[in-house]
């Protein structure tokens, strides 16, 4: 999962960055303000956007447009000090607002996981296979499985989402820290392997292709 944090100091988003690790594999991006904020999502995609209130509130009704017309899916939240003021954040679209303890990045993890508990989860369990998140491990029918780095996110990253499909800009946005620099043959190599392995294990595939619009996981 890719994530973009706007608006907080470098410090705040590492030690964001170590709560949700412990959750789901994820990238936080970090925005200093709404303008850089706009210039990462130009670019990239993301399921989650974390916003600092800088009190301008016609800047964030313009960028909770602009997110929200690129990506519906994508989430909101509002970190802010102002109580007064969450009524109207929810008013322009955003899905959650958070009222201080905006200085405690495992209360903030917390709140996204809360956000984010349709999609997301520490074990994925399909008849006798089981894809351990939390402790990249993979079994089935007791037996280990070897996956590691990037095969083991991309299958982690489907599972999590099945039988959705996935563009392969829209895996190397979720799992590569500079996307930009990451070819779609990358993706197409890591698919195979993971096709490979598990064929060896399960006799049959549990990733397909989905012509001219990417990958899916289904079992």
């Amino acid at each position: 999962m890719r994530i973009l944090s706007v608006g907080f100091d470098d410090e705040f988003v590492n030690e964001l960055e170590k709560e949700l690790d412990k959750y789901f594999i994820c990238i936080v991006d970090n925005a200093k303000d709404m303008y850089d904020a706009t210039n990462f999502t130009d670019f990239r995609h993301y399921e989650l956007v974390i916003i600092v209130d800088e009190g301008v509130q016609f800047s964030l009704e313009r960028y909770v447009n602009e997110v929200k017309k690129k990506k519906s899916e994508t989430k909101i939240i509002i970190l802010t000090d102002k109580p007064k003021s969450q009524a109207e954040f929810f008013k322009l679209g955003v899905d959650d607002v958070v009222y201080q303890h905006c200085d405690q990045p495992d209360l903030i993890a917390a709140r996204v996981l809360a956000n984010m508990r349709h999609l997301f989860g520490t074990q994925v369990e399909v008849d006798k296979l089981v894809i351990d998140i939390a402790n990249k491990r993979i079994q089935y029918d007791d037996k280990n499985v070897s996956l590691n780095g990037k095969t083991f996110d991309i299958l982690a990253y489907l599972a999590l989402r099945e039988k959705r499909v996935f563009s392969k800009d829209e895996i190397i946005n979720a799992l590569w820290e500079e996307p930009e620099y990451v070819s779609d043959n990358t993706v197409e190599v890591a698919i195979n392997q993971i096709r490979k392995r598990l064929k060896q294990i399960l006799g049959f595939q549990v990733i397909h292709t989905v012509r001219r619009r990417g990958y899916k996981f289904a079992y």
